[in-house]
């Protein structure tokens, strides 16, 4: 008698009560350290990293090592913690190095370490070893490819060997280990050895610097082989990816409610101007657009942490979409606030800038959507 096949399991978009205290401390901490002035300030000063707010957040609170196993120095949480912070230090316009080192770099070192039972089990090496420092705290690493390098681009990102320039690598400037994926395998390099030369660009969000990484005879620690290599930057890029869209809600949510209450403060002819059927309407669209994201943000970060065979369709879809929900989000910030949002006084200018930016990281919407027409075998848009 044939077995019948189990129906997959329901996705769980709803936040527990330890995703929500979670998110208390963050946004306290935030609230704290990181308002609109003080990012602002950092923003225009060239130095918007504190290292004061990296440790607080890492150490005290914990975040960076909440998808590394406890037995490794981590919280042994999952990418739905992590997608809590995300959706926070989006909410905040942060910079903090949190999504390339604490997601991305540190989910490509999981694929590598044997720890979470997809990978052999068997001594982790300097996988693991390094993956007890980023938990820490104590170090951060980013993954040495183009920012805007999408899940199935992992292959292509490549450079030959430890020779070779990278440009637009995301966070490089403050990181203490580079992951260079090469033809050779996947290296890490420290970013300040000789022969490692990282120079600063002028990126659109200031929140988030760029930079071109050159390799001249450059050495490293070689952590794995080119075939698995290439698998394990594309899980990081992949969870990359999927948590980016936790990091485009906070965006969206924090747009839509500012400009509310702005809308209920500010008057015209003697009347609140959110009271005008005109703004009503936009701000009613949007209202319906940032529930719809966060429903797929929740299902990529659920599915990601589930480790579902759909991860990579519940990712394409929440890029495709949360991508667009940010930047629309944002750019209704900046024009219902009127002459006000558009000063460099008023925060909405980095909101628009992040949106921007992020609407390329790992793949652009199209290159989504793309991706799921491929897995749903549907023709390309």
């Amino acid at each position: 008698m044939t077995t019948p096949a189990q129906p997959p399991a329901t996705p769980d978009l709803l936040y527990s009560q330890d995703e929500e205290d979670l998110r208390s401390a963050v946004r306290a901490l935030l609230a704290d350290r990181a308002d609109a002035p003080t990012v602002i300030a950092a923003t225009e000063a060239d130095t918007p990293y504190d290292p004061r707010l990296w440790e607080a957040l890492a150490t005290c609170i914990g975040a960076a090592g909440l998808l590394v196993p406890e037995k490794l120095g981590g919280q042994g949480a999952s990418h739905r913690e992590a997608a809590v912070v995300l959706e926070e230090l989006g909410r905040s316009v942060a910079p903090a190095p949190y999504l390339t080192s604490s997601v991305v770099a540190t989910e490509t070192l999981l694929a590598l370490a044997g720890e979470d039972g997809l990978a052999p089990a068997g001594d982790a090496g300097p996988a693991a070893a390094l993956l007890a420092e980023l938990a820490s705290g104590a170090r951060t690493a980013v993954l040495a490819v183009p920012f805007a390098t999408p899940p199935a681009g992992a292959r292509a990102a490549a450079i030959t060997s430890l020779d070779g320039t990278v440009r637009g690598v995301a966070d490089a400037a403050v990181a203490d280990v580079l992951l260079v994926p090469t033809a050779e395998g996947l290296y890490a390099v420290g970013a300040a050895a000789s022969g490692v030369a990282v120079e600063p660009l002028v990126p659109l969000d200031l929140t988030r610097p760029l930079a071109t990484l050159t390799l001249s005879g450059a050495t490293g620690t070689l952590l794995a082989a080119p075939d698995a290599c290439a698998t394990a930057v594309r899980r990081g890029l992949l969870a990359g990816a999927g948590l980016l869209a936790s990091e485009q809600l906070g965006i969206a949510e924090w747009c839509l409610a500012e400009t509310v209450r702005y809308t209920r403060e500010r008057h015209q002819f003697n009347r609140p101007v959110g009271s005008f059927q005109s703004l009503k309407h936009r701000m009613a669209q949007l209202w319906l657009e940032v529930v719809s994201a966060r429903a797929a943000a929740r299902n990529a970060a659920d599915a990601l942490a589930t480790h579902s065979p759909d991860a990579p369709l519940a990712v394409a879809v929440a890029q495709a979409y949360c991508s667009g929900v940010a930047v629309h989000a944002a750019e209704e910030c900046v024009q219902l606030h009127g002459g006000i949002g558009m000063t460099w006084e008023h925060p909405a200018h980095l909101y628009l800038k992040r949106a921007k930016a992020d609407s390329l990281a790992y793949g652009s919407a199209g290159s989504h959507r793309e991706a799921l027409a491929e897995l749903v075998e549907l023709p390309a848009p």
